[in-house]
């Protein structure tokens, strides 16, 4: 069996110690590993444009593929516009093309691009040379309306000039190939990878979930709180879930699998050698 497409995903660190160690430490420990490439992602409105900018430089000058995420958020045509000159001239040719989140205390002042508008934007720019990601949901948005309509949504962001999709984090194996089965239903026969998060603090994670219509399932939560304070056995089942997950998403014929790394070698390192890739 062919080894599945596999790739990690950043977020621009808050200080240079943090950035010094993405860069020296973790980037060539994950790299070792082979992915397709790296992706960083982008402040709500564009907040880390500048640094998620210099991450990705540094890792593409350091030869490795990258994609930095891109929305519009508060800018306008002409800053996303010099921002994808930017990132051909540096040899940059992955995007994932998001709508974005406002920053907080923008309220409705700005309008937000939507993804599909903002995929259409790019290729009438720049033509087929990124391979542009988006995103897909299988336990659909939280602002959807239904479930036909955000897979409606993903057709549209597909038409207008997507390569692939990856999915928001989930933990139900049979949410995601439901959810692929509706897409190819629905006449999108670009490759859907699942979007995998490593389970290393559970408090947060939870609190994550709930905000972003991530379900986790009832019989982790329960083992998770059974563990209480003894987080050397929160890590442990949390890899052994995780590892699972990943193993039946493999062996189902998931295209690939995109690590939320959360700027960790460890788990993703350990859950990847589990599964023998």
């Amino acid at each position: 069996m062919a080894k599945p497409h596999i790739s990690f995903e950043y977020f621009p660190p808050k200080t240079a110690a943090g950035k010094e160690k993405l860069l020296n430490e973790t980037t060539p420990a994950l790299n070792a590993l082979g992915p397709e490439f790296f992706s960083v992602t982008y402040g709500a409105g564009g907040t880390t444009r500048d640094t998620t900018l210099g991450i990705v430089s540094a890792i593409r000058d350091a030869g490795i593929d990258v994609a930095p995420h891109l929305s519009f958020g508060g800018d306008d045509e002409n800053t996303v516009a010099e921002l994808l000159e930017t990132y051909k001239s540096r040899g940059i040719n992955r995007l994932v093309g998001l709508r974005g989140d406002m920053p907080s205390g923008m309220g409705a002042a700005m309008q937000l691009v939507h993804a599909n508008d903002l995929v259409r934007f790019i290729r009438e720019r720049t033509g087929d040379h990124f391979h542009i990601a988006v995103a897909a949901y299988p336990e659909i948005h939280p602002e959807s309306r239904s479930y036909a309509s955000d897979i409606e949504f993903l057709k549209k962001k597909m038409d207008a000039g997507a390569n692939s999709a990856i999915t928001q984090y989930f933990y139900n194996v049979e949410a995601y190939f439901y959810y692929l089965d509706q897409c190819q239903a629905a006449g999108i026969d670009q490759p859907i990878y699942a979007g995998i998060m490593p389970i290393t603090n559970y408090e947060n994670l939870a609190r994550f979930s709930r905000n972003c219509g991530a379900e986790i399932p009832r019989w982790i939560c329960k083992r998770m709180e059974s563990y209480g304070d003894d987080q050397e056995s929160v890590r442990q089942f949390g890899l052994e879930v995780v590892t699972q997950l990943c193993q039946t998403l493999i062996d189902s014929g998931c295209p690939g699998i995109h690590f939320y790394t959360m700027n960790q070698v460890e788990p993703t390192r350990t859950i990847y050698n589990n599964l023998g890739l």
